[in-house]
């Protein structure tokens, strides 16, 4: 195992103007806050994930991902194993998730995490806002446990 490695990787994605799309970034300033003495983990908010994030996922241990979910009920919490996508010719870059990312740091850096996990909080509204929906609100103590004890979790994991 390389000595270097991060031993946890969040990224996050939304977009602070799409009302409950925001929770993503939302959540990694709360894991900032949480997490700055640690320096196992660390994060990384964007507006959307992109190719140039392979090599932050390659050098992590693991890797939680953040984001708003539209097919979730809004406000339900969820955190799900994420497996890297199939590898396909020509991956598409204008739209990457977390599977693609992960087969991108599989084929760009022969290197994926042990462990990737996908934390989620059903969207209730993504119209132009700068505000939460109610459920989403409501939902923030939940998720912020979750992925507390999430990433306490995967530290404590070799």
């Amino acid at each position: 195992m390389n000595p270097t490695k991060i031993r946890c990787l969040i990224l996050a994605c939304g977009n602070t103007l799409r009302g409950d799309d925001g929770v993503g970034p939302w959540l990694a300033d709360w894991a900032q806050d949480r997490f700055s003495e640690n320096p196992d983990v660390r994060v990384i908010s964007r507006q959307q994930w992109t190719p140039d994030l392979a090599e932050d996922i390659a050098a992590a241990q693991s890797a939680i991902f953040l984001d708003c979910s539209i097919e979730s009920a809004p406000g339900i919490v969820k955190i799900a194993p994420v497996e890297p996508a199939n590898a396909a010719p020509g991956l598409a870059t204008h739209h990457i998730g977390a599977p693609e990312l992960l087969a991108l740091a599989q084929q760009l850096y022969d290197s994926v995490p042990h462990d990737a996990r996908m934390l989620t909080i059903g969207a209730g509204s993504t119209e132009l806002s700068e505000q939460f929906s109610n459920a989403v609100n409501l939902a923030l103590p939940a998720a912020c446990a979750r992925l507390d004890e999430t990433v306490q979790s995967l530290l404590t994991t070799k």
